[in-house]
């Protein structure tokens, strides 16, 4: 069943009672998109999280001549979508899409908004979630500013090695944020 991945993951955050675990599961849908989808564009606001049950999603951003830059990448066992324009409920100022055909369960911001209000375990799991998500972007923000080409290189081998396999290459530099030339050569160079 698809919402077996989704109590797996949930249950390594933060268990729900049987009851109120029913409930949450109940808002997800299954829903599937090919491969280069944007199912978030820049000035949207974000209606959906998602959670990935196969796959490969990235958010970038669009900069000053026609630069992009992509943000986070996501894949099983993941929460996906542009988190700051579903949580807010403003524009987002991100792109969102597949980089591979994708299969997800997602819900709307009015339906986890609804349990959130009725069900306060539910509450403490989105607050643990979205502290969580809050952490990770802080520590690529050290990353960003503080760390050489090399060494963001090794951090993303160490913490996630298998994604050279399931996502290209132009979009790893660019997360990385250093040239694809450079990220060509660090790949052939560096070794853990």
């Amino acid at each position: 069943m698809e919402t077996e991945l989704l109590q797996k993951f949930i249950t390594a955050v933060q268990p729900l009672k049987e009851k109120e675990w029913e409930v949450f599961a109940g808002i997800w849908q299954p829903f599937e998109c090919r491969r280069k989808t944007v199912l978030t564009a820049a000035g949207e606001t974000e209606r959906y999280l998602y959670f990935v049950l196969e796959g490969v999603q990235r958010a970038f951003y669009i900069g000053d001549e026609h630069r992009e830059a992509t943000i986070v990448f996501t894949y099983p066992p993941s929460f996906s979508g542009v988190a700051d324009s579903f949580l807010t409920q403003t524009p987002s100022k991100f792109f969102f899409e597949t980089l591979t055909a994708s299969k997800f369960l997602r819900t709307s911001y009015k339906q986890l908004e609804e349990l959130i209000n009725q069900y306060p375990p539910i509450q403490q799991l989105v607050f643990k979630l979205t502290a969580f998500a809050l952490k990770g972007v802080l520590e690529r923000q050290v990353e960003i500013q503080c760390y050489s080409a090399e060494e963001k290189f090794r951090a993303l081998l160490r913490r996630s090695p298998h994604v050279l396999q399931m996502i290209p290459h132009k979009y790893l530099a660019s997360y990385v944020g250093i040239d694809p030339t450079t990220f060509s050569k660090l790949l052939g160079s560096v070794r853990l």
